[in-house]
Parts: structure tokens; sequence; C-alpha cells
């Protein structure tokens, strides 16, 4: 489905974005490998995950080249970009996979902590996006594929930065959607469930912490990578602006925020009257504090 394309997936040293380069390339896609080599909380460097990757795709025939720049800075983004262009000649679609987790309860959770994670996530997304853009826009098409998460979606514990760089890429993603349509532009998101090395991270000290863990080690990252493909590919031409979720089998279109329910009063509102009125006519629709489990409360399927 992807015959001939250019790709770029960062974070493709290993977990979703490694079976998605991997997918890629079964389909026909050069594929452009970016990893820094990094561990889950962002440390360290090394060439050899990004390589590796490189070579299994060798391994079945494909075309591939590494690349070891970081997405959080915004020259190295434009270098990544440009390893795809001079290395194959043009860009047909980016996956922005590449993440690191530092969770962290709110009140406890350092500037460093959140910086880092917004820097990797919300900002390494919109630069390699953004140099992507320029390309696309001269070529009159492009696919963008955003990593976001049901953290930010849905809410989950000690992930405050985590949960806003991923619901930002959403809106990210569909401000992308909207200025870059007319160059026959797309953009969309994937919200994926799967066992990888920074789900790995998931502590389990408690049984319910374990059954939670146990539960999602079923989804492999393998079972990302097929929607990936299809939103890189021209099959995806009207899809645009979406946020879909991947967990095992299924797939699922996510709801944006539109208005739920509303009050009027003619001679405006005052404090007491919002209290005595309005929050009343509200409070049925409410949203409780869900967090991503809860709503997604079944066992994979």
């Amino acid at each position: 489905m992807v015959e001939g394309k250019v790709v770029l997936v960062t974070g493709a040293g290993g977990g979703i974005g490694r079976d998605i380069a991997l997918a890629m390339a079964r389909h026909g896609a050069r594929v452009v490998v970016n990893d820094i080599g990094a561990a889950v909380d962002g440390a360290g460097h090394s060439a050899g995950p990004a390589q590796q990757v490189v070579d299994e795709i060798h391994a079945i025939g494909g075309e591939a080249v590494p690349s070891t720049d970081s997405v959080a800075d915004a020259a190295a983004a434009a270098r990544i970009v440009q390893c795809a262009v001079d290395n194959f000649g043009r860009i047909d679609a980016v996956v922005n996979n590449a993440g690191i987790l530092r969770d962290r309860f709110f009140h406890k959770m350092s500037v460093d902590e959140w910086d880092s994670v917004i820097k990797i996530h919300l900002y390494g997304s919109y630069f390699v996006s953004r140099a992507a853009a320029t390309f696309f826009k001269e070529q009159n098409a492009g696919a963008m594929v955003h990593m976001t998460s049901t953290s930010g979606l849905i809410g989950n514990f000690g992930q405050a930065n985590y949960a806003a760089a991923k619901l930002g890429i959403a809106a990210l993603s569909k401000s992308i959607a909207l200025d870059m349509l007319k160059f026959n532009v797309r953009s969309n998101c994937i919200a994926p469930f799967a066992w990888s090395r920074m789900i790995g991270a998931i502590p389990t000290d408690t049984d319910e912490q374990k059954a939670r863990v146990a539960k999602i080690q079923q989804m492999t990252p393998s079972k990302i990578a097929p929607l990936a493909v299809y939103l890189a590919s021209d099959a995806a031409h009207e899809v645009n602006g979406q946020i879909f979720s991947v967990r095992n089998n299924e797939i699922s279109l996510i709801s944006q925020p539109r208005p739920l329910r509303s009050v009027h009063r003619a001679e405006g509102w005052t404090p007491q009257s919002i209290a005595e009125h309005a929050m009343p006519a509200m409070r049925a629709s409410f949203y409780p504090l869900d967090r991503s489990a809860d709503v997604f409360s079944w066992d994979p399927i």
C-alpha cells in the first residue's frame, strides 16, 4: 500500500516504532529509521537500535537508512527529514512516534521532568512535521501520523507531562490537517495500546497493577503497524484530522471535544446565578475523573 513511498519513522529503534518501520518496508516503502538510542527516560545515546532495525529491513529485502538525530531540536529534526531527501530523493510520510516517560505525581514533578517530556513528544512532533511540511507543500502531497495517548485524551495518574504533550499532539494534528488540506497533506493521530519498553516502566507493586500490566502485555506493537501503514498510504486520501485508538484487535474512532450542554439567561450571569442555575443544570453531564483504564474497562479483544 505504500509501494515506492519514502517514510520517516521516529523512535523506530524498538517497540511500536520498530514494528511500524518494518511494516512500512514490507509494504514497499523506503524507510528512514530514526532513533537516538536512549533509555526510556531519555538518557544516553547509541546508534545501535536504529542500525539494528535497518539491518532487519535489509534482511527482508527492503530499503532503509538510519538516523540518530534528536527530534527535540529544530535543526536536528530538519536533518532527519533531509536524510530522507538526500538518500531517497523525496519524503512522502512522517510517523511521529519518538517519546520518553518521566512519570511523577504532579505535586512532585520537577521542571526538568516536565520540560524533557514536552520537548520530545510535543516539540519533537512539531519540529519534524514542520520540516517535512515544506517538502509536502512543494510536492502537493504528504501524510503525517502522530502518536497521541489516552493518557491525554482521557487521563491517567502521574503523567501530567506526558498527558499534556499527548493532548497537545492531537490539537497539533488537527491544525496541520486544517492548514495543509489545500496542499493535499493529511494529518491523523493514533492512540496506541501496546506493551513496549515505555509501558514496561508501569509499576507492578500491587495485585491491581500486575493484573493491568498482564492485560497490556497481550497487546503487541505489531498490532499498531497496520493502521499506521494505511494512514500513510493513498488509500487513506479521505481520512484527515481524525484520532484512532488501537487496542489489540480493536480500532476505535475517538471523539473530539464538542459542546455537550448549554444554558442561557437573558439578563446575563452572576456568580450566584451560575451556582444556583447553570451548574445544577449541567451537572448531570459532567465528566467523571476517569482514567484510560476506566473508559477501556473490558479485556483486550
